[in-house]
């Protein structure tokens, strides 16, 4: 029997989204669709009833931004946030700001896929010869976080994700919501893939199917224990949830007119 109901969400739709980049930890705000899909998942968890007691958010802008303008909706703005590193999309390393279609047409779309999806393969880590090393690796939020700068990944796997991940989930935010408190997570789809992941006992070899659209709210309904009582649940118009989906995981193939 359900106990809980925990939120999570990734972001609205952001500028390099668009135009199909890897963007990780470069920090970019929400388009104007981003913008826009931001309000209507407020709008959404509006209709349906929920209330908040706490939001959770990485330090990137666009996780946060997406945080307000659904609190707006809901009429919560007073809801605290609390934003960590640990919550932050996976680190690309030097595939940050390349084109997706554009790897798949140089390295296949196979390459390209397990760079995006697997569990355990990392890309090539980012160096300081890397166009976006510095705006990312001088970044005062960075001096912010609970491990020094010069520790914080370079690359990462989705495994890698989970593990820096899980000390923020198991000691912030799991005691939070065994406490009572309704949480919405506000996050990326890579942060939010290794949550699922990990609650739900996703295989390593079943992640890599698993996408998330930009915007829709995931409900996740828990026992006593944490312990999922049913598969997540995407809210929002079905049909239109699927197209969403399809999008992202045609992010990683050439284009017809790349051929």
């Amino acid at each position: 029997m359900s106990k809980y109901k925990l939120v999570m969400l990734r972001h609205g739709e952001g500028a390099w989204n668009i135009e199909n980049r890897f963007c990780s930890w470069v920090d970019q705000k929400l388009s104007a669709d981003g913008l826009r899909e931001a309000e209507e998942c407020g709008k959404k968890l509006k209709s349906l009833g929920f209330e908040f007691d706490l939001v959770f958010t990485s330090i990137l802008s666009r996780s946060i931004q997406t945080a307000w303008l659904v609190l707006r909706e809901l009429d919560q703005e007073w809801v605290p946030i609390q934003s960590s590193w640990r919550l932050n999309e996976r680190h690309y390393g030097a595939l940050i700001g390349l084109n997706r279609a554009e790897l798949a047409l140089n390295h296949g779309e196979e390459q390209v896929k397990i760079w995006r999806r697997s569990y355990d393969v990392s890309p090539p880590p980012i160096d300081a010869s890397h166009p976006y090393y510095q705006e990312i690796h001088t970044d005062r939020r960075y001096t912010t976080c609970d491990i020094p700068k010069e520790k914080l990944p370079k690359s990462e796997s989705l495994k890698q994700v989970l593990e820096r991940l899980l000390p923020y989930w198991n000691e912030v935010i799991a005691p939070e919501i065994k406490n009572g408190k309704r949480v919405l997570i506000s996050a990326h789809g890579n942060s939010t893939r290794a949550l699922l992941k990990h609650l739900e006992g996703i295989s390593d070899s079943d992640i890599v199917n698993i996408s998330l659209p930009t915007g829709v709210p995931v409900l996740l309904e828990l026992d006593e224990n944490l312990h999922p009582v049913k598969p997540h649940e995407f809210l929002g118009d079905q049909e239109a949830i699927r197209a969403a989906i399809k999008k992202v995981e045609d992010q990683g193939k050439v284009k017809p007119n790349d051929n």
